[in-house]
């Protein structure tokens, strides 16, 4: 792999702790992304997170259609050492983009949220979307953001009702970083309040 797994990785933790500390803007993985050599079964910006994620002290699970999920977990413990457990108990989880709108809802679902003491022990959700913008679509609130901003994600389900469910009770919750084919990244911490617009 090209990909260099000290600078490359730093380089894309910079532009994630950019989107997540300023939710709305959207990071670009490319330069990273083109580096990525090997057939992962999943997008160069999903790996490059996994990388950048995952080692042999953390937890994690993929959902995705078919024997995608099992080809993807075999290769992020290969690389990484992490160790594959059920979605309830994963510290991160990976949603592909052939995961179905139901399988998405699930996993937000069953992610733990940590605990009043621990909120800090709850899940990271990386999701494969169609599209990920700046363009008008979701309107965002919270830390972070001066008064509002604006994204769209394209990603078939009803993620936006169970994200809103799953943090209802700050400081528990979950973050989701979202990911498409083009190395687009959105951050979406629990803090963040998410409004979709009408068009």
């Amino acid at each position: 792999m090209s990909l260099d797994i000290v600078h490359d990785i730093q380089t894309a933790y910079r532009s994630v702790l950019d989107s997540l500390s300023r939710p709305g803007v959207v990071s670009n993985l490319t330069e990273q992304a083109s580096r990525v050599d090997i057939e992962s079964g999943c997008f160069e910006a999903t790996l490059i997170l996994a990388l950048m994620l995952l080692d042999t002290e953390v937890t994690f699970a993929v959902v995705a259609d078919g024997e995608q999920q099992e080809l993807v977990t075999r290769l992020f413990n290969q690389l990484t050492y992490a160790k594959s457990v059920e979605i309830d108990q994963a510290d991160y989880a990976f949603v592909l983009s052939s995961a179905k709108a139901e399988q998405l809802e699930a996993a937000l679902e069953m992610a733990k949220t940590g605990e009043l003491i621990n909120p800090h022990e709850s899940a990271t959700i990386v999701v494969e979307a169609d599209l990920v913008s700046q363009e008008k679509g979701l309107v965002l609130r919270g830390p972070g953001i001066e008064t509002e901003t604006v994204a769209r994600v394209e990603r078939s389900g009803e993620w936006l009702r169970v994200r809103a469910e799953k943090n209802e009770e700050f400081p528990l919750g979950i973050d989701i970083l979202f990911v498409d084919r083009e190395h687009r990244l959105l951050g979406l911490p629990r803090t963040t309040k998410v409004e979709q617009v009408i068009e």
